[in-house]
């Protein structure tokens, strides 16, 4: 079966080519994630290193920098691969 539009790419597919690249993530806590991707299954769980976690709180943005997580793909609103986090 060829596709209409080779250039055409399927979610999983995108995710896939993010690997081992700088990846932006939006949670729908209100948390956005930059990290580097190492790898995820079909439920979009992540796991990512050299994380920086963004949080915005009632005191301004927190900032939480982690070697390694599990990111439970269920929570994730948007992917912007090579993003760089929000801006300052």
């Amino acid at each position: 079966m060829s596709l209409a539009n080779p250039s055409q790419l399927l979610p999983l597919e995108l995710v896939d080519k993010c690997i081992g690249s700088k990846i932006h993530i939006i949670m729908k806590n209100e948390k956005e994630i930059v990290g580097t991707l190492l790898g995820f299954d079909d439920f979009v769980n992540m796991v990512l290193e050299d994380v920086t976690e963004f949080e915005t709180t009632p005191e301004g943005r927190r900032i939480t920098k982690l070697e390694r997580i599990l990111l439970n793909g269920n929570n994730i609103t948007m992917l912007i691969p090579g993003g760089e986090g929000p801006d300052a």
